[in-house]
């Protein structure tokens, strides 16, 4: 895989081995759900370098239907929207069940939502690295690379095709971010399309998509476990608090994603698409004096303005001496979790994007 540099964007580009000489492709069929050669199964990277070759050189791409999907919530167990419904839906979960499909709702770190807490030992949305993966399993590991273990057993193994097809990691924030999509894929057409739909489906009310796919500050998540990991973020919401209106946006997104699910399941075909997303660029400190200790403030005009436009010489913090400190750089930004409360141990004030289109081409089931 090589990567090339293009202003804010990577341009990755991949070169396939060749085939191996005592394979012989005869009526290969990429519409199939296991791809067969010599009466023999392909091996996993083979099968994955078709299918991307074919949705580089088609109009239209036809992919397997969904049979497995995940819903976490309690990742950070001070979250708590996601944990209510979570909790919910293992009572009564009849609002997520959907014909053919498996929707398993899941407790993900049990231990920081008793103490509601964001975490136990480290950050559970941060370890599910093949390194913490491997490790050997002992009581002398951090807690949350313990139950990272369990997770990948249950629901992977990560990069397998027994992984299970969809996670979706429910998340709030402190930040005023309103319905957040993450995705960690930008060529990937089954999540653009679902993503299309949510925020169709949700309009008027707006719903943004967040990618994260910038080589050094693309993170290990829970949800990467799944072939297609999705992550959900509503917010402004406090820290161990939960609000009725935010609780009833992400009880909606869950509800549109799951119809798009049955919906491709069932033989929808959905046509070309494209969607706006704000792609991660860099992430911003709080300036600090030379104890390492915060020494300004996100500015009042900055605060609870996640997603609008942030031009250069703009306000960006504040000192206790009133100096203003301005956006530095020569393009305009859209930052996003602005002030987030759990960020302040990351050194994160907030992160800067700039705005995009991605395209997605028409999708199938591969069963229709």
């Amino acid at each position: 895989m090589k990567e090339h540099l293009m202003g804010h964007f990577f341009l990755t580009t991949a070169t396939f081995p060749p085939p191996p000489p005592q394979l012989k492709y005869e009526c290969l069929s990429l519409r199939t759900t296991a791809i067969v050669v010599n009466e023999q199964p392909l091996p996993l990277l083979l099968r994955n370098q078709i299918k991307l070759l074919d949705k580089m050189t088609s109009c239209h791409v036809t992919e397997d239907p969904i049979k497995k999907v995940a819903i976490f919530g309690g990742t950070h167990g001070n979250e708590l929207t996601g944990i209510f419904l979570v909790k919910h839906w293992l009572e009564n979960g009849a609002e997520i069940q959907r014909t053919g499909l498996e929707v398993k709702p899941f407790i993900t770190n049990p231990r920081a939502v008793k103490k509601c807490t964001r975490y136990i030992d480290c950050d559970l949305n941060r370890v599910f690295d093949l390194e913490n993966l491997g490790k050997k399993m002992s009581e002398d590991l951090p807690y949350e690379v313990r139950r990272a273990q369990e997770i990948n057993h249950l629901f992977g193994p990560k990069d397998s095709e027994d992984s299970y097809d969809i996670i979706f990691d429910l998340h709030n924030t402190t930040s005023n971010m309103g319905c957040t999509l993450i995705l960690e894929d930008s060529r990937n057409d089954f999540l653009i399309q679902m993503f299309h739909y949510i925020k169709t489906s949700l309009a008027p009310l707006p719903c943004y998509v967040y990618l994260i796919e910038h080589p050094s500050l693309k993170y290990a998540t829970t949800r990467s476990v799944a072939k297609y990991p999705v992550g959900i973020e509503v917010g402004p919401q406090p820290q161990g608090v939960l609000r009725a209106d935010i609780l009833d946006q992400m009880r909606k997104m869950i509800k549109h994603a799951l119809d798009f699910i049955c919906n491709f399941n069932e033989g929808k075909e959905f046509p070309p698409c494209t969607i706006e997303v704000y792609n991660i660029m860099e992430k911003v400190d709080y300036p600090r004096n030379e104890s390492g200790e915060i020494a300004a403030i996100i500015h009042p005009t900055l605060q609870d303005h996640d997603w609008k436009p942030l031009h250069p010489g703009d306000p960006v913090f504040l000192t206790l001496d009133g100096e203003t400190i301005p956006l530095g750089g020569d393009c305009t930004v859209y930052p996003v979790f602005v002030n987030e409360a759990a960020y302040y141990e990351k050194k994160e004030a907030f992160a800067k994007t700039t705005k995009l289109t991605l395209n997605a081409k028409s999708i199938r089931s591969s069963l229709h």
